[in-house]
């Protein structure tokens, strides 16, 4: 595996935003599928349901429905067609990676959980990269030895 994604790659992937041109751009280039988790992709997934929820009480927060809508049939598309695969992750061997990491990092950087398992994940499954548009994520990845190109 050469790079793995965070949640805040694929909201870029597939809702317009400011970084959007480059994840598009990114996601164009690579060699072969993005590879993601189960756990990267119901933690996308839920986002995207609770940003519709969120419209639906306050017009002025969230995501509308067919935005959401959209964003989900646009991943589901992507894998289907083989562009965004879901591998398979060693959990018991991912949770203690998080462990570690959570023991060495949070207090200083205040890491959130399911950003911990991310970047445990990309290290157990062996990529290079970890792909986030996340200033926290980055830094814990970066200081794990992992490259953030974007």
């Amino acid at each position: 595996m050469s790079a793995f994604p965070d949640t805040s790659f694929l909201c870029a992937l597939y809702r317009l935003q400011a970084n959007s041109p480059i994840a598009a751009s990114y996601f164009a280039q690579m060699p072969g599928p993005l590879e993601v988790s189960t756990l990267l992709l119901y933690e996308f997934r839920q986002a995207v349901r609770f940003q519709v929820r969120l419209h639906r009480h306050d017009s002025s927060k969230g995501y509308t429905q067919a935005e959401g809508n959209c964003m989900l049939a646009d991943l589901k598309a992507d894998l289907v067609s083989g562009a965004v695969v879901t591998v398979p992750a060693p959990w018991p061997e991912i949770h203690l990676a998080a462990e570690r990491l959570s023991e060495r990092h949070t207090d200083a950087g205040g890491h959130r959980s399911m950003d911990i398992l991310h970047v445990a994940t990309a290290l157990e499954l062996g990529a290079k990269e970890f792909l986030t548009f996340d200033k926290n994520q980055r830094m814990l990845a970066e200081a794990e030895g992992m490259m953030v190109p974007l």
